[in-house]
């Protein structure tokens, strides 16, 4: 079971007791990600990120590592489009030291000009590694591909020229404005009680301005198809000299408050997200064409996108591009049968059941929960709205999402040609 405490200034926290666990989880969630940011300051989430480990007024840079890493605790943090968190994990005796140095780091970070200097330079080869990475680049091209000149078309780390403008004025900025009250979700789950955390988080994360829930661009997808202002297929093809092509489909869907999101993610564990699955059992057990092939859902506020990547060899791009299309066309058309749904509802189940036996993953459960919903959902509702989609609601969805004006398109490898490419999604 769940509480949640709202204090005074509008800060959130939630806790969810498991006293049976040895261990406890503790984030500092921020409701603004990359999506908040205007083109001038695209990466600045990011980077913000990676400056709060560089130093408080209380620790240096190694001392807030040491602090949890030497009682055998993991300290870390990650941004999306629209959060950005601050997690740490270890023996739940040990929950003070967590709360401490997250709060501290939240708080008090000092983004001295010499941290500033040199994290420019790690993230600058973080953008360059992922660059080199076509397995991890592929997912921002696909993004750029599906939100052309828009904020979720941008990648999160920012690019190279993007950083370099960004300056401590500008961190400190940034942080006022979005670090508040009404941003900012903590969230523990563990061997730890409710009042404890209370205790321990309240007078610090009290200390925050109350503030305002920022505001962002939405997608407009949906309005310029229906003012028929939508080019697709959109391609983004980057050339690079790797032995496999990397390919990317991405299809807009809806937002994550959408009734049929259930439906979506049934789909897209029919299609591809573990070996039973249709386009795993038909691309590679039966063609042999690629050595992994995998579908997502991706979900937002006011927007969503059902993915496909796949990794093969040059040669065979077209004829894995046309065996997929066929399948999804397949599916589209005519619903899934009952006993194959059922294997994905069990499936998409027994996954989220299994990974909220940690403390970490229950941690994160109540953190995007709330800052997507205003609440903690419940997994057994969860369970009960998987299991009462009908595969007919499957097809609806696919037939739905699965068109050429819902489609970005990304390729990257040796010489991929765009134009065969749109030929070969169209036939």
């Amino acid at each position: 079971m769940t509480r949640v405490t709202q204090l005074p200034n509008g800060v959130r926290v939630a806790s969810v007791e498991m006293p049976h666990m040895k261990t406890v989880s503790v984030g500092i969630w921020t409701a603004v990600g990359g999506r908040h940011e205007p083109k001038s300051l695209c990466g600045i989430s990011h980077f913000l990120e990676h400056l709060m480990f560089k130093g408080t007024q209380r620790r240096t840079a190694l001392k807030i590592t040491e602090a949890v890493e030497g009682l055998g605790g993991y300290l870390n943090a990650f941004t999306t489009e629209d959060h950005t968190c601050y997690y740490a994990k270890a023996a739940a005796a040990h929950l003070p030291v967590l709360c401490d140095v997250l709060s501290d780091m939240v708080l008090h970070s000092q983004f001295a000009p010499a941290e500033i200097e040199r994290e420019r330079e790690v993230i600058r080869e973080e953008i360059l590694m992922v660059h080199d990475n076509p397995g991890q680049y592929i997912e921002e091209l696909l993004s750029e591909a599906l939100w052309p000149d828009h904020p979720l078309g941008r990648p999160l780390t920012g690019t190279v020229r993007s950083i370099a403008h960004l300056t401590r004025e500008k961190f400190f900025a940034f942080k006022e404005k979005h670090y508040t009250g009404a941003t900012t979700l903590v969230t523990v789950a563990g061997a730890a009680a409710h009042e404890r955390v209370l205790e321990l988080m309240g007078p610090t994360m009290g200390a925050l301005p109350a503030g305002r829930v920022p505001k962002f661009e939405k997608s407009n997808h949906d309005l310029a198809i229906k003012a028929g202002g939508v080019r697709r297929p959109w391609i983004k093809a980057i050339a690079q000299d790797i032995e496999q092509t990397h390919l990317a489909l991405g299809f807009h869907a809806f937002g994550r408050r959408d009734e049929r999101r259930y439906a979506l993610k049934l789909l897209s564990v029919i299609l591809g997200e573990n070996m039973s699955s249709r386009l795993f059992q038909k691309l590679r057990e039966r063609h042999g064409i690629c050595y992994s092939v995998q579908s997502s859902v991706v979900s937002l506020e006011d927007a969503g996108a059902l993915t496909i990547f796949a990794g093969l060899e040059p040669a065979k791009l077209e004829r894995a591009v046309r065996l997929t299309m066929q399948e999804l066309e397949r599916i589209a058309s005519e619903a899934p049968r009952r006993a194959e749904l059922r294997k994905a509802q069990d499936y998409t189940i027994g996954q989220t059941l299994m990974g909220l036996e940690s403390t970490s993953n229950q941690m994160t459960w109540i953190g995007e929960s709330l800052l997507s919903f205003g609440k903690v959902i419940d997994p057994h509702e969860v369970e009960e709205r998987l299991l009462a989609v009908t595969p007919e609601e499957v097809r609806a969805v696919a037939e739905f999402c699965l068109k050429p004006k819902r489609l970005g398109v990304a390729v990257a490898g040796p010489t991929p040609d765009a134009e065969k490419i749109q030929g070969w999604l169209a036939k």
